[in-house]
């Protein structure tokens, strides 16, 4: 199965830049209501996945920096915990179920390794779902 059929384009993923500063991306979350958000390079690669865990520890372990002073500081200072992995568009459905198990969703990227979008766990776990009830008859057909 071609992943392109579950890609979430690019022009509605909501995305951040290492240039933002802590309280764009924290806002940025909040308004949209996403844990986790994908960081693109000003080429249009992409980065990493920032989390709020991200964010979160970041304010935490660092002296002098708080909510009101976020705005003074940029994501490209921010550790991130977990490096997700992206897939190019032509990988094969196993390549995003192995990534879904520990992903929020998984990054895909063109033949120029250029961030084209993504696809949401929930739509992988709905193919696997529909694959596993399918009727007996229909097994063999795709």
């Amino acid at each position: 199965m071609n992943i392109a059929f579950f890609l979430l384009p690019k022009s509605e993923v909501i995305t951040t830049t290492l240039q933002a500063t802590l309280r764009q991306t924290l806002e940025r979350m909040e308004y949209h209501r996403y844990t986790a958000v994908p960081i693109l390079s000003d080429q249009g690669h992409y980065v990493g996945t920032v989390t709020e865990g991200d964010l979160l520890w970041f304010l935490k372990n660092s002296n002098g920096i708080d909510f009101d002073h976020s705005h003074r500081h940029t994501l490209s200072e921010v550790p991130l915990r977990v490096q997700n992995k992206p897939v190019h568009i032509h990988a094969e459905m196993v390549d995003l179920i192995d990534l879904a198990k520990v992903q929020n969703f998984v990054p895909v990227v063109d033949d120029s390794d250029k961030f084209i979008g993504i696809v949401r766990r929930s739509e992988i776990i709905d193919y696997c779902a529909k694959q596993m009830f399918r009727a007996p008859s229909t097994a063999g057909e795709m």
